[in-house]
């Protein structure tokens, strides 16, 4: 069973932090701020933090009364107008002409249904498949306490993960690059588990009754994917999520599935709680997994890339980042060392539109389930 472990860091909530942001960015939160229908005194307080880098012209402010903000927050941004006088005029930036995107048609239905039929073959075997590994996981927490997505650095965890004989062990080697070497489940704080399998396994086993949809195309790291929508109702969720180790509860949940459209792998899982119960502290539970190919001793793998775990009780939210960087060979070098590494380019995170030819095949990991391999048409490759 996959479980989210939860630890509210309530020290958070006393820290006080100075946001900078230009008029573009403020602007954009006030609307955001505003569809959201967050409370104006709470609003206006933030924004009493916020520190211009640049002038706030007078118009500006009042082209947002249409969005729906409120006194406390149009009084707010009137100081602002006044206090930004002296700075820089805002950066005009010349639209860019965008692109006439084709219209890709939607596999047939008779594809879909293989395609899913493969993506269940494929995850249910997945974790037979892993290699015995090493890996650097690094984990970067994040809070908020107004509950406005602006985001504040708790800590940083740098963590030995070893892989061996399908079990998965993680030493803590780092917090805030400071060495501390101490057991995984003593640092405290949020955390998640089930990248390694059971998340996609937990979706796909036929006791779970998830209804699957095709949902559109996509582009994640140069490769056009497949979308599939999933939804699992409560009675057959596996999914738990526990608050203080206190409280537990199987909420129902949706989410999608990116698959590789040149070979049916998985690239991206998503998941996100919904009628999570009243009485329950935590409202908000999301994840998302990423995976990419990587070589150990010379054979390519599909192995996790990177996590992102969000999470919401009352206004205090909560964001982990997870890294999985430097994979190798379990017990060939006893030398490895265990830095922590810079996050990932944005290139590798952000989905795009969906590219109207799909990028070439990668080579077939000797360690791909036979239907998988059947659907590509290629070899596994050798060691």
């Amino acid at each position: 069973m996959k479980h989210l472990a939860v630890l509210v860091l309530l020290w958070c909530l006393n820290v006080q932090a100075q946001i900078k942001l230009s008029a573009d960015q403020l602007v954009s939160f006030v609307k955001s701020s505003a569809k959201l229908k967050h409370p104006d005194a709470q609003v206006a307080a933030y924004l009493k933090k916020v520190t211009l880098t640049e002038r706030l012209p007078a118009g500006r402010v009042e082209d947002l009364l249409a969005s729906g903000m409120g006194p406390k927050t149009y009084e707010q941004l009137q100081s602002m107008v006044s206090a930004s006088a002296t700075l820089p005029a805002p950066k005009v930036n010349e639209p860019a002409e965008k692109p006439v995107a084709r219209l890709i048609p939607p596999p047939s239905a008779d594809e879909q249904k293989k395609l899913i039929e493969s993506l269940r073959e494929y995850a249910l075997n997945y974790d037979k498949q892993l290699p015995d590994f090493l890996c650097t996981q690094v984990t970067r927490r994040f809070y908020d306490p107004n509950g406005l997505e602006y985001w504040v650095a708790a800590d940083t965890i740098t963590a030995k993960l070893s892989y061996f004989q399908h079990k998965e062990e993680k030493k803590v080697l780092f917090l805030n690059n400071q060495y501390k070497d101490i057991d995984w489940d003593k640092i405290g704080g949020a955390s998640s588990t089930g990248e390694f399998g059971s998340m996609l396994r937990e979706i796909f086993e036929p006791a779970t009754e998830a209804q699957f949809s095709w949902e559109r195309w996509a582009t994640l790291r140069g490769r056009r994917n497949h979308v599939i929508r999933y939804n699992v109702s409560q009675a057959h969720s596996q999914w738990g999520i526990s608050y203080e180790k206190t409280m537990t509860i199987r909420p129902a949940y949706t989410g999608l599935i990116f698959a590789d459209a040149a070979n049916g792998l998985i690239s991206r899982v998503t998941m996100e709680a919904i009628d999570i119960p009243s009485s329950f502290p935590i409202q908000v539970a999301k994840n998302l997994l990423d995976y990419d190919y990587t070589e150990i001793s010379g054979v390519t793998f599909l192995l996790p890339l990177r996590a992102e775990m969000r999470m919401r009780e009352g206004r205090l939210m909560m964001r982990n980042d997870i890294e999985f960087r430097n994979y190798r060979k379990f017990g060939s070098d006893t030398s490895i060392t265990f830095d922590t590494p810079e996050p990932l380019g944005s290139d590798l995170i952000n989905e795009a539109p969906a590219k109207e030819t799909p990028a070439a095949k990668p080579k077939v990991p000797e360690s791909m389930t036979r239907e998988v391999q059947k659907e590509i048409g290629s070899k596994p490759s050798k060691p």
